[in-house]
C-alpha cells in the first residue's frame, strides 16, 4: 500500500493534523509526517516534494495557516494528488488559510477541504489509494454504513424522545 505524506508548515498546526493522522490510523494507511514552511524551510519542502513518488508515497496533505503557500509549493513540485487543509489562526479564523489554499493557478490542482478539515483530508487521500485498493474501498464503504447508521440511530432516538412529550 501507498503511504500518505502529511506536511504541517508549522508544530502549531498539529493538534488539527493529529485528525489525520488518527483517521489514516483507523483505516491502517501508513504515513509519514514533517514540519516544512514554505516560506521558512523551503528547499526541504520542495525536496521532500520532489523525492515523494520514488519514496512510495500516493497523496500529500499539506496543512497550514495564515499565509498557506505550502499545499501550492508542495504542489509546485510533484504530480501527486496534493490536499490542502487551511489552518485556523487568532486574527481571521482560517479565511486566509483558505483562500491561500484553494487559489491556484491552472497547472497546480490542489484539493482543498474545510477549514481544520484534517478528518475529510484523510478520507479524501484514502479514497484516492482506493482507486487501486479493493480492501481499502471496502473498509470506506463499511465506513460510510457505520456512520449512516449512527445518523438514523440519533433520528430514532430524536423521535422517541419527542413522542414522549406528545
Amino acid at each position: 500500500m501507498k503511504k500518505i505524506g502529511i506536511v504541517m508548515g508549522s508544530a502549531s498546526d498539529l493538534p488539527t493534523v493529529k485528525k489525520a493522522m488518527d483517521m489514516l490510523d483507523a483505516f491502517g494507511v501508513p504515513y509519514e509526517a514533517h514540519v516544512y514552511s514554505a516560506h521558512r524551510t523551503p528547499v526541504e519542502a520542495r525536496d521532500f516534494a520532489l523525492g515523494a513518488r520514488e519514496r512510495g508515497f500516493g497523496a500529500i496533505i499539506a496543512a497550514a495557516g495564515m499565509a498557506a503557500h505550502l499545499a501550492g509549493a508542495i504542489a509546485a513540485n510533484t504530480t501527486l494528488p496534493v490536499i490542502g487543509i487551511p489552518v485556523s489562526a487568532a486574527k481571521l479564523d482560517g479565511l486566509d488559510a483558505l483562500l491561500a489554499t484553494v487559489q491556484m493557478p491552472t497547472g497546480i490542482p490542489v484539493a482543498t477541504v474545510a477549514v481544520d478539515g484534517a478528518a475529510n483530508a484523510a478520507l479524501l487521500a484514502i479514497q484516492m489509494l482506493a482507486i487501486e485498493d479493493a480492501e481499502l474501498a471496502k473498509r470506506l464503504d463499511a465506513k460510510r454504513k457505520s456512520d449512516a447508521e449512527a445518523v438514523l440511530a440519533r433520528d430514532a432516538e430524536l423521535n422517541a424522545e419527542l413522542n414522549k412529550k406528545n
